[in-house]
This record gives C-alpha cells, sequence and structure tokens, in this order.
C-alpha cells in the first residue's frame, strides 16, 4: 500500500517536472518569427544560450534561434523567437 501511494507521488512531480520545459534553440529558421530578445553579461557560451532560452519563454516563444553573439569576458548574444 505504502509503495502504490510513492509511486502516485512520484509519477505526479514527474509529470509537473515536464511540464515546464523551456525554449528549444534551433539551428535554422522557422515559419512564424514572433520576435527578438537580446541578453548581456554571460561567461561562457552555454550560458548564454541559457539566458536567451529563458527571456524566449518569458516572451511566449517555444523555439530560439541565435543570430549575434559579441564581447571577449562577457558576451551578449541576440536571438530570433519563434511560436
Amino acid at each position: 500500500m505504502k509503495s502504490s501511494k510513492y509511486i502516485a507521488i512520484l509519477l505526479a512531480l514527474s509529470t509537473i517536472s515536464f511540464g515546464s520545459s523551456a525554449a528549444i534553440e534551433v539551428k535554422s529558421a522557422l515559419e512564424e518569427k514572433i520576435g527578438v530578445v537580446s541578453v548581456t553579461g554571460a561567461e561562457t557560451l552555454d550560458a548564454l544560450a541559457d539566458k536567451l532560452s529563458k527571456k524566449a519563454d518569458e516572451a511566449g516563444a517555444k523555439y530560439f534561434r541565435i543570430i549575434s553573439v559579441f564581447g571577449q569576458n562577457h558576451l551578449n548574444g541576440v536571438a530570433e523567437i519563434y511560436r
């Protein structure tokens, strides 16, 4: 009986985590572009992509494509966002 409760709780928590997905980076343009987002101050390319993904999420996008990265110690980037 206890194990069935734990299984139910585990299933509920796993569906919650899958529901909160981040915007996905794509390599080519998609059909419905909804805008552009930019971020500043990232230390690595991975951190820059994470920041752009979060900003795309906030704008209601499902996908983003990085179109510009510049800087040396603190990277700045621009991405197109898509539905």
